[in-house]
């Protein structure tokens, strides 16, 4: 057999993007020959993966690690809810996690170049290999990295993702721990777009008061109030956009009498310290990306059709 050297297992890979290890098995099983290598690979690897490609991946997983003070949350998608249960596709989107803490990369595309934690290859490679090991399309959608202390949630097997950002005096408190931890389940439970106030853009707010003015315009009891009138009272009527839409606004789930600021506020004030939320991320497994479409009656006629 003859010997395979990286150079060549480079030149294979730079001719056919497919994965390190599916090109050094090619060389391989083609004895060095690279012109045998690059058909053995499009006959294999590259017919599966030009199959997959306009597959719709919209399931996967959500998942998140944290290695000293620095967090990541990753999501990876698949084409169907059975692959998040494969340990195989879950040890994958793990060493993306190490990957991204260790590399903290900008972009995906920047990602998918870092050399993959613990593997010969990169993110890139891993991912074309374990797209042909597990038979469906992978892709890795978003990620991000937080550093500081921080409180984190994986609701289901991956559906939802959540870390909640603090500067704290008391963080090594356990009575700290339980309310980063209710704030991340807050947040999980009850989604929210804004973390307070201060965070909602100018013109959004003026959107709102421009739609609260015109429901009062058309109201018959209202038609007739001066408009500085109607002002005041879509300033009032404010309180109940940031209550739905800032998190620490809203009303505490385990306490409604409570808003989320003034439950961190009390823990704070108990234990004679400093407790600010200053931000929160919440990634949900799918949102926004087409879901496919089962149509089983189709699919057994097809299988029945050849």
């Amino acid at each position: 057999m003859a010997e395979i050297s990286a150079k060549a297992v480079a030149e294979l890979r730079k001719l056919t993007g497919c994965g390190m290890m599916d090109c050094k098995k090619a060389l391989a099983e083609a004895n060095g020959d690279m012109d045998a290598a690059v058909k053995i690979l499009r006959e294999k690897g590259m017919a599966a993966t030009a199959k997959k490609a306009d597959r719709i991946a919209a399931e996967g997983l959500v998942d998140i690690m944290t290695v000293d003070n620095v967090t990541a949350m990753v999501e990876v998608n698949s084409e169907t809810d059975f692959v998040a249960k494969n340990a195989t596709f879950q040890e994958f989107v793990k060493t993306i996690l190490k990957t991204i803490i260790e590399n903290k990369p900008a972009t995906v595309e920047e990602l998918l170049g870092c050399k993959a934690s613990g593997c010969e290859g990169t993110v890139a490679d891993e991912l074309t290999e374990h797209t042909y090991k597990i038979g469906e399309k992978l892709s890795i959608r978003r990620f991000v990295v937080v550093e500081g202390v921080v409180s984190t949630y994986i609701h289901g097997l991956g559906n939802t993702g959540v870390i909640i950002s603090f500067v704290t005096d008391v963080a090594d408190a356990p009575e700290f721990k339980e309310c980063a931890k209710n704030v991340a389940l807050q947040v999980a439970a009850m989604p929210v777009r804004y973390l307070d106030k201060e965070s909602v853009p100018a013109e959004v707010l003026e959107e709102e008061k421009a739609i609260l003015v015109k429901q009062m315009q058309q109201d018959p009891k209202m038609a007739n109030k001066p408009e500085a009138v109607l002002v005041k009272i879509v300033e009032g009527r404010l309180g109940k956009f940031y209550e739905n839409n800032c998190l620490l606004e809203q009303a505490y789930v385990k306490d409604d009498s409570l808003t989320v600021g003034k439950y961190v506020a009390s823990v704070a004030k108990q234990l004679g310290g400093s407790i600010k939320v200053v931000g929160f991320i919440r990634y949900d497994k799918g949102e926004g990306l087409e879901k496919r479409e089962e149509d089983f009656a189709a699919e057994i006629a097809k299988m029945v059709n050849g």
